[in-house]
């Protein structure tokens, strides 16, 4: 009976050795992912675009002001009374790494620099403190590279400082945000700076500017009439219930 016990263990010692290797993997250390099945599942998670539709693109950076960014894709993502989608609107920023607006809001980039598609309409937003964006050659190039494609490029507020530092709206007329024009045209002689205590929003060929914050709905709502025609914009301005804000005090 002993001999019999003892058997029994060692059995069950070398059954559990058996299954203790067993668990080790003894195959080939796994190969880092395939480049071309990293890059597909890259573009995958990019936000979809409609190829059929105009591209409009938010420019974002940390500190850029909240609603220059919101306004223009409150009127541009909108679609028809009759629900039919008129323009891709994506957000764009130097990496894929969340922005933090002036205000505080967090906001993932849906395209960086590198992966963005040519865009129909850029908007160039600003920030209370404008000069890092102006000493960083890759906005500054984006810009260039991307203004070589819109149809419009269009700055609001002090964004319209990183179009003087492009260079690409030489010679044409441009405003910027109440009190900063006199600065601006100093910085970049080359521009034609409006008067903003009296100028709120500028067209100049397919340069648009406007003096920023919640003025930036006027630009879009502009830029949306040469686009999408006057029956658009009063569906927008309707569903944004713009004339009862122009009454808020009341």
């Amino acid at each position: 009976m002993k001999k019999l016990s003892i058997l029994f263990i060692v059995l069950s010692l070398l059954l559990v050795g058996c299954i203790s290797n067993t668990d080790k993997s003894t195959g080939p250390e796994p190969s880092p992912a395939d480049p071309e099945v990293v890059a597909q599942m890259e573009q995958d998670a990019l936000k979809p675009i409609n190829d059929s539709l105009p591209i409009i693109g938010l420019l974002m950076y940390n500190g850029v002001l909240t609603t220059e960014v919101t306004a223009t894709a409150d009127v541009f993502t909108k679609h028809t009374e009759a629900g039919k989608q008129l323009f891709n609107v994506i957000t764009i920023a130097e990496t894929a790494d969340p922005i933090i607006s002036e205000e505080g809001l967090k906001i993932t980039p849906d395209y960086t620099f590198e992966n963005c598609p040519k865009l129909d309409v850029l908007f160039v937003p600003s920030a209370y403190d404008m000069y890092t964006q102006v000493h960083n050659p890759k906005i500054v190039d984006f810009i260039k590279e991307q203004n070589k494609n819109t149809k419009y490029t269009v700055s609001n507020c002090a964004g319209a400082q990183l179009i003087g530092a492009s260079g690409i709206a030489d010679g044409k007329k441009i405003v910027t945000w109440i009190g900063g024009g006199e600065q601006l045209q100093k910085d970049y002689p080359n521009l034609k700076v409006q008067d903003d205590k009296v100028v709120r929003y500028m067209e100049d060929g397919k340069f648009i500017s406007s003096n920023g914050n919640l003025i930036s709905y006027v630009s879009a709502l502009n830029l949306l009439k040469k686009m999408a025609g006057q029956e658009q914009v009063d569906f927008v301005e309707s569903y944004l219930y713009m004339k009862e804000l122009q009454n808020w005090k009341q």
